[in-house]
């Protein structure tokens, strides 16, 4: 016995090549499921779109059912999404900077940049909006060892007064404090609590100066915020650590 099938042909020849063809198809397979998202690709200079290349190259469409009755979405989508940037290249060639045009924190350049989510809540395993005011749900408080920030000052990087805590928006699944409810006499807005630093007589936000809240995003409703609000409101504020101040866009050495 000596394990041939056929001729020369033996059974662990017939396993290398099922192996090897297999492994061919799965990075092929790989290759076509990655592009669902971004591409074709475009030429970072002249924005031409790049050739797809052919059915082994291009995923074909799949369809996915969303959890709580939210629809379905396609991959790859069909058609390119418009993305018009508030700002323009600083040299000619790959890679180079952007300089904002504009207001960057609102315009979504560099650290303020943002993804345009789903214009719903994010919901918990019930179906319900996780992140909602605390003030809505009676079963979160504030740890009785740890200061509570409404009724604090909130202080904002240049030193200044910004406003005034309100109310904390809480995560009702990671049990949370995520943003806080910061009235700044012309209006309430939203600031990232990831970004705060809580004292015994105040609270201070380095992100953006005391004018800055003015133009900060807020939610459409007063009990929720949905996913394409809270991506504006954390790029708004994370923007400040690079634009709120001239002297950030510097190197320190």
């Amino acid at each position: 016995m000596n394990g041939n099938i056929v001729g020369t042909i033996d059974g662990a020849e017939l396993a290398f090549y099922a192996f090897v063809l297999f492994f061919i198809a799965l990075i092929f397979w790989l290759r076509r499921e990655d592009r669902r998202e971004g591409y074709p690709l475009e030429d970072e200079l002249t924005g031409a779109i790049e050739t797809v290349g052919g059915p082994l190259y291009a995923a074909s469409t799949k369809s996915f059912r969303l959890p709580h009755g939210k629809g379905t979405v396609t991959a790859p989508t069909q058609g390119r999404e418009p993305v018009k940037i508030a700002a323009r290249r600083t040299d000619v060639f790959g890679g180079a900077p952007y300089a904002p045009t504009g207001n960057p924190l609102a315009d979504g350049i560099g650290p303020a940049a943002y993804a345009d989510r789903a214009k719903w809540p994010d919901i918990d395993a019930h179906g319900k909006p996780r992140i909602v005011p605390i003030s809505s749900d009676d079963h979160i408080s504030v740890a009785p060892t740890s200061t509570d920030p409404r009724g604090l000052k909130v202080i904002a990087a240049d030193g200044k007064v910004a406003g005034t805590v309100t109310d904390l928006w809480v995560d009702r699944a990671e049990h949370m404090i995520r943003y806080l409810s910061v009235d700044t006499g012309s209006g309430t807005v939203l600031a990232p609590m990831a970004m705060a630093l809580v004292r015994h007589d105040h609270v201070s936000i380095d992100a953006i100066n005391a004018a800055d809240y003015g133009a900060a995003p807020v939610p459409a409703s007063a009990t929720e915020i949905t996913r394409y609000e809270e991506e504006r409101v954390i790029g708004y504020f994370g923007g400040g650590y690079l634009y709120a101040n001239a002297d950030r866009q510097e190197p320190w050495l």
